[in-house]
Order: structure tokens, then C-alpha cells, then sequence
């Protein structure tokens, strides 16, 4: 009785945290603010900085992650653009209904996602897509190509030769989602998967926050989040068939992109960045030595490529 008391009550100081707007850090951190949409029912978190009169950056995050990764590349950006960085339903600080009572879908997290621009009045944007933020900021480009100014890809997939022997469980889970499958995928929700993630790969890992795979383990280990995960594990197949469509869609529009990639990330390889140099003519590639999560120790890099980039793109 007594763990589940301290249970929710660090929830509840969490999810706390999360919401209320930074008061405390350096003056570049007190710009940020922390809000909530209600899209057709599911309350969004996200995070916001910057002038809304200036070009808006639209950054989307990975799993098992939060707008939470962006925490050191906001401060960097805020002073020239709008920035916003929402959390995905059953992520972060959002909404995290049963698995039986909602559809966690890349179409419905897209959705949520549109219903915040709408909300917003934003109708012009360069996306940071990164893992999942991929398949959610390429519907959102299919379905509107002229919103956006450019693309940031950092480790986000778009080509079947990205999805190499590491994705075997999830194409076996794919065929099967059940039994000794769905028991292997649940491997991938547990501390030393999340924190192998934030490790596995970088030149240094003792450079690497761990109150970051802390924070995202405690999100996991919610009652029902791993039932959660395994619903977006299972409708990521669905990505596979767009993928076509979203490199017509490249080819017909042309966004430029800065490809900013962790080359020794083992989830999504520099076989899934390449490709892109065969459908987008306005290319800036960068093969970065770190691993999945670039911005844990290559924020100030990125950043720095991002503005010289935006500059280019979105005034």
C-alpha cells in the first residue's frame, strides 16, 4: 500500500512538472512553456517557445521518448523561431487512455498533431522528424506537402533498406502479434533496453544524462503503457506501405532537408538516410558519430547546422 502511495504521488509530481512553465535555469530555459490541447477528446502536452510571429519549427519526437529530447535544442532555436513540440497520446505528458478505449495509431498521432497546428493557426513549418516523429511528420506532409518549408531527418525512416536485421522481432510480431513475439518485443520496454538506446553507439557515454532514460523508464512502467507500446510496435508496419507514397511525394515537391544522423545507431542505420539523396535534390547530409539519439551530445552541432539551415529555408 504504502509503494503505491509514493507511486502516484511521484506521478502526480511528475505530470506536474511536466505542465507547469519553467521558472527556474538559465534565462534562455525561461522562455519555454508547457501546455495542453484537447484534441477530439485526448489532452496533448507539448512544449513552446519562441516569437508565434516568427517561422515555426515543429520538432517530433522518437520513442520511447517525449518533446522531452528537444529540452537542449529549444534554447538554441527559441530566439529566432517558434518552436513547438508536442507529445504523442500515451507519451510524455499527454493523454494515456487503455489500449482498449483508444487506437494508438501514427494516423491518430498525426491527427492529434494537426488539431494542435490547427489550434494554433500554424500553416507553415519545418519539421524536426526523428524515429517515430518520421511516419507522424510525413502523414502530416501527405496530407498537406505546401505547409511544409523543409525537413530536419534525424535517424527517421523513409526506405525499406533503413529497416535492417534489428527489425526482425517486429516483423515477426507483425505476422504473429502474440505469444513468444509479443514477449520479445516487451524486451524492448525495459530499463536496459531504454537506457541501451541512449548509450549504444556514442562516442562517450558518460556524457549521457541518465536522468533522461530514468525519466522516459518511469513513463514506461505505467499499468497499461506497455500494452500502449506494443499497439504503436504493431501499426508501424502500416508505415512500410506509405513508404512509396512519401517518396513520390519528395520527388513531386522537393522540400529541402538537413539530414543530421547518428551513424552508429543500430535501430535505424545510415542505410535508411542515404536513400533520401535519390528523391530530394536539396540535400545537406551529415553522418554524426554518436548513436540513436543524437541531440543527448550533439545538440550545440545540430543546432548550429538547424540555424544556418532554417535561414536558408524558412524566412
Amino acid at each position: 500500500m504504502k509503494q503505491d502511495i509514493l507511486m502516484t504521488t511521484a506521478a502526480a509530481f511528475l505530470t506536474g512538472a511536466l505542465l507547469l512553465p519553467v521558472t527556474m535555469g538559465s534565462a534562455a530555459r525561461a522562455e519555454v512553456t508547457y501546455g495542453t490541447h484537447d484534441a477530439d477528446g485526448i489532452s496533448i502536452a507539448y512544449r513552446e517557445a519562441g516569437d508565434p510571429s516568427k517561422p515555426t519549427v515543429l520538432l517530433l519526437h522518437g520513442f520511447p521518448t517525449s518533446s522531452q529530447m528537444f529540452s537542449d535544442l529549444i534554447p538554441i532555436l527559441e530566439d529566432d523561431y517558434h518552436v513547438i513540440a508536442p507529445d504523442y497520446p500515451g507519451f510524455g505528458a499527454s493523454d494515456m487512455p487503455p489500449a482498449d478505449d483508444y487506437d494508438y495509431t501514427f494516423d491518430n498521432a498525426a491527427a492529434t498533431v494537426r488539431s494542435l497546428l490547427d489550434a494554433k493557426g500554424i500553416e507553415h513549418y519545418t519539421a524536426y522528424v526523428m524515429d517515430y516523429g518520421a511516419p507522424v511528420g510525413y502523414r502530416l506532409f501527405a496530407a498537406h506537402p505546401e505547409q511544409v518549408t523543409g525537413f530536419v531527418i534525424q535517424n527517421g525512416n523513409a526506405y525499406e533498406e533503413g529497416l535492417t536485421d534489428f527489425w526482425d522481432p517486429f516483423r515477426a510480431y507483425w505476422e504473429e502479434p502474440a505469444g513468444e513475439n509479443e514477449a520479445a518485443l516487451r524486451g524492448f520496454l525495459t530499463l536496459e533496453a531504454t537506457k541501451w538506446q541512449y548509450t549504444h553507439g556514442v562516442q562517450d557515454p558518460s556524457k549521457i544524462n541518465p536522468d533522461n532514460y530514468w525519466n522516459v523508464q518511469y513513463l514506461l512502467d505505467r499499468p497499461g503503457n506497455q500494452e500502449v507500446q506494443l499497439e504503436y510496435f504493431y501499426d508501424y508496419r502500416t508505415n512500410l506501405t506509405h513508404y512509396p507514397h512519401w517518396q513520390d511525394l519528395f520527388r513531386q515537391h522537393q522540400p529541402s532537408a538537413l539530414i543530421v544522423w547518428g551513424e552508429n545507431d543500430a535501430i535505424f542505420p545510415p542505410s535508411g538516410a542515404h536513400p533520401y539523396k535519390r528523391d530530394l535534390n536539396d540535400v545537406e547530409f551529415h553522418l554524426l558519430n554518436t548513436g540513436h539519439f543524437a541531440l543527448e551530445d550533439h545538440a550545440e552541432v545540430i543546432g548550429d547546422k538547424m540555424l544556418k539551415f532554417l535561414e536558408r529555408v524558412a524566412n
